[in-house]
């Protein structure tokens, strides 16, 4: 088969070799209960572009599946074959159980090196291969036929070991970002279950705030209110869990509405201190309401929290709806299995932690100071990630 490489003038030491020449696709079949092995990985455990597995199954605990009889051994690496488009890379650092769809990956004799295996299927030139000859549009997959013939460029031994060196120093620095930020997410959980479970004080009903004034529900609208026929290319976005991400909205793609639309929907507008929670789905996702999506039009699958009065801080409830302890009752009430769902009335049976303004003021402090914390790692570990990936690319490319 043709190469998709273009020919290019390489460095002295340098040469073009095909995937399969020097990488073996290892095929150890055994069976889960009598291997003495303890545990799995399936495909949720690998993260993309992560070559750390961070978290696994363990054999015994529920049924695996047929697939699940590839044995794979420390330091080898593990490629999933399934929506390549995911780069779910990994090296594994114990012995376990894979899918079949999984490949266990280790060099073939001694013209490369083990470190350097993981980066090369983390180059773009790799993962433009595999995603080309992957078959397939539902599950799309790819064959390992299909990358042995691949082409790429091959340092000398000595020059393998400069390049692992160096690109297994930014993943280390990525990786103490990313357990920094999980340390800092486990501490916060912490901090809320002390701040809204565990510490003794006044709890009040949230439907005790709506019979005192101090808190309105409102349910965007149905489509017998909002039609999709109304949206345009074009004007003020209506909202829904999908526009959702980490807080925020994310609202380029639309849909949206134009002026006549939003006045008639004026009573769905949103105004800042709101609170905006996804009705369905994953639910728990919220997005508090600054100057920025002032305006906005509330959708039919979110439910808005407009507090009022010197009650409740409107920045504390939404700390509090945004707490691994608020998500976790939410999921555990939520009706429906295949697109679980939450209401008004069912927010309306939750309590909350009614301490002093001033209180309540410091918690506000607290979680917003880690906010920013949070964000400050994950650009970090953004920016750890792009210079990791143009590193790849420039030292491999010969």
């Amino acid at each position: 088969m043709p190469s998709d490489r273009e020919e290019t003038k390489l460095p002295s030491g340098w040469r073009t070799v095909r995937f399969g020449d020097v990488v073996r696709n290892v095929k150890v079949d055994v069976d889960p209960a009598t291997s003495g092995l303890e545990r799995y990985i399936a495909g949720e455990h690998m993260e993309t572009d992560n070559l750390r597995i961070r978290r696994y199954g363990t054999i015994g605990e529920g049924y695996l599946g047929p697939a699940f009889h590839r044995k794979f051994a420390r330091g080898q690496v593990l490629y999933g074959s399934r929506r390549t488009y995911l780069r779910k890379v990994a090296v594994a650092d114990f012995d376990g159980v894979c899918a079949n769809t999984t490949f266990v990956l280790e060099p073939n004799g001694d013209e490369l090196i083990p470190e350097l295996l993981p980066f090369i299927l983390q180059t773009d030139a790799f993962n433009e291969h595999s995603i080309k000859r992957s078959r397939g549009s539902v599950n799309p997959y790819i064959n390992w036929s299909d990358l042995v013939w691949y082409e790429f460029s091959l340092p000398p031994l000595d020059e393998q070991r400069r390049i692992a060196e160096i690109l297994w120093a930014a993943e280390e620095e990525r990786e103490a970002f990313g357990t920094l930020l999980l340390e800092l997410s486990q501490f916060v959980e912490r901090l809320g279950r002390h701040f809204f479970a565990e510490t003794k004080g006044q709890r009040v009903t949230f439907v005790q705030l709506v019979l005192d004034g101090n808190l309105e529900f409102q349910t965007g609208p149905f489509g017998t209110v909002l039609k999709a026929a109304a949206y345009v290319s074009e004007g003020t976005p209506i909202v829904n869990p999908v526009n959702m991400n980490d807080g925020r909205f994310v609202t380029e793609s639309g849909p949206f509405l134009n002026r006549e639309e939003c006045n008639r929907l004026a009573k769905y507008q949103l105004k800042t201190g709101d609170i905006v929670l996804g009705r369905k789905g994953d639910v728990g996702r919220g997005v508090y309401v600054t100057d920025e999506y002032s305006g906005f039009i509330l959708g039919s699958d979110c439910i808005r929290l407009r507090l009022s009065g010197d009650r409740m801080l409107s920045e504390y409830v939404y700390c509090f709806l945004t707490s691994s302890l608020a998500k976790t009752w939410m999921a555990h009430h939520a009706a429906g299995t295949t697109m679980p769902g939450i209401n008004e009335p069912l927010l309306a049976r939750m309590q909350i932690r009614a301490p002093t303004l001033e209180v309540q003021t410091e918690v506000v402090k607290a979680f917003y100071g880690f906010n920013r914390t949070r964000e400050a790692i994950q650009n970090k570990i953004a920016a750890s990630r792009s210079l990791k990936e143009a590193m790849i690319d420039r030292l491999l490319q010969g």
